[in-house]
């Protein structure tokens, strides 16, 4: 019998490369794995629908879910965290030295939905007291002008979101004081080369986010891996064979993290480094699945209800296929 053939869209991730180089089977299933980067995959998936199976920001998969037909489902797998202590970038000239100096201050956003930005916004709000609303919202192209919201959000009148002129860029208008601030999860080039007047609010934000950990057990989830839901309704099994194949292809690399004899990375301290991330997190410290995830799913998802983006407060097993939420037992 012949297999279904599906396309996954996803970027080039040590803990899904065993699907790229088609070493791990998909029960079922004939995968062609498309490596391209995570923000051309969002907008064709997003746009278009071009895959079958992609990697989608959660922020975006979320706002999808109050569409109608939802176009989307999702599995638990999460092939992008990060915590997003160090993605907050100042203009050093603009009198931001801790974040209650972004109280009253101009901050660009590249999109006011992107999941970096909802989780720097919620923690900024929950663990240091600067509203969502204190601040004013700039939206636009980070590094080239013209970029817009990939999905459309309509926001409460108390959040300030205003778009930068179409011949402008996040980049340099940081760089000009135009703007104070940059939420975003790639740093912005001026910082990349150097520019003095372009710095971070937390600049040694290791043990920053490290603190961040220990108090809320949170690593902040950026991406799931979705569906379109008329593949899914039409045969509903792959949902667990897809499930299936990204945690074999995971579990690889957390055997390849403290392999001695060979490193498998370019970094001299690598072993060193798994180990003090498995003593502050466990050993599956980057969890698949539903129940592991459950508290910081809904605390992302009570930040997209806050700050205007979810219609109403989700709750996490609504953002799954119900065949994810519960495994067979031997």
């Amino acid at each position: 019998m012949s297999k279904l053939r599906l396309s996954l869209a996803c970027w080039n991730y040590d803990r899904t490369r065993a699907l790229l180089e088609d070493r791990i089977p998909v029960d079922g299933i004939d995968l062609t794995y498309i490596n391209i980067p995570v923000e051309e995959t969002f907008f064709r998936m997003i746009r278009h629908r071009e895959f079958d199976v992609a990697e989608m920001s959660l922020s975006s998969y979320t706002l999808s879910m109050f569409r109608e037909p939802r176009p989307f489902v999702a599995i638990p797998v999460f092939p992008s965290r990060s915590f997003r202590h160090s993605c907050i970038y100042v203009n050093r000239n603009s009198g931001i030295r801790e974040p209650k100096d972004l109280i009253g201050k101009r901050v660009g956003n590249p999109e006011y939905q992107l999941t970096a930005g909802v989780w720097i916004r919620g923690i900024l709000s929950d663990d240091y007291g600067v509203p969502v609303s204190s601040v004013a919202y700039f939206r636009g192209g980070e590094e080239q002008p013209g970029r817009t919201e990939k999905q459309s959000v309509a926001l409460p009148p108390e959040i300030r979101l205003e778009n930068i002129a179409e011949n402008k860029t996040l980049n340099q208008m940081l760089v000009d004081g135009e703007i104070d601030a940059i939420y975003s999860p790639r740093a912005p080039s001026a910082f990349m080369q150097g520019n003095p007047a372009v710095g971070r609010l937390f600049e040694d934000y290791e043990p920053v986010e490290r603190e961040y950990y220990q108090r809320t057990k949170i690593f902040p989830i950026m991406h799931t891996i979705v569906i379109r839901r008329e593949v899914y309704e039409q045969h509903r099994w792959i949902a667990q064979s897809l499930y299936k194949a990204f945690v074999q292809a995971q579990r690889e690399v957390y055997e390849d993290l403290f392999e001695p004899a060979a490193l498998k990375t370019m970094l001299p301290w690598q072993i060193r480094h798994a180990e003090q991330t498995r003593d502050l997190m466990g050993k599956d410290f980057w969890p698949y699945g539903f129940e592991p995830n459950v508290h910081g799913l809904s605390t992302f998802l009570r930040y997209s209800f806050e700050q205007g983006l979810s219609k109403r407060l989700l709750q996490p097993q609504e953002l799954f296929v119900p065949e994810a939420l519960e495994s067979f037992k031997i």
